[in-house]
């Protein structure tokens, strides 16, 4: 069995995670499987020192909402 983000062999005595998409992959691919597959919405910014976010950019948002808007325009309604 091999890990589904980067090939290589899944070694019996190493960490595996089992996604709940049905994958398995090493624990050190795991955030390329989560942001490349799932692609998870997330802003990227600082924490000042109140602990307080601030969000450089919501560009992110933007794109994932313009990504649904055409994929509901191209995928039809089933009835």
């Amino acid at each position: 069995m091999n890990c589904i983000v980067c090939g290589n062999p899944l070694l019996f005595d190493r960490v595996v995670f089992h996604c709940s998409c049905g994958v398995f992959v090493h624990a050190y691919c795991w955030d390329k499987h989560v942001l490349q597959a799932h692609q998870p919405y997330f802003e990227i910014g600082s924490v000042n020192l109140d602990g307080e976010f601030r969000a450089r950019e919501s560009k992110v948002e933007e794109q994932v909402s313009m990504a649904q808007v055409s994929e509901e325009q191209v995928t039809p309604l089933l009835e």
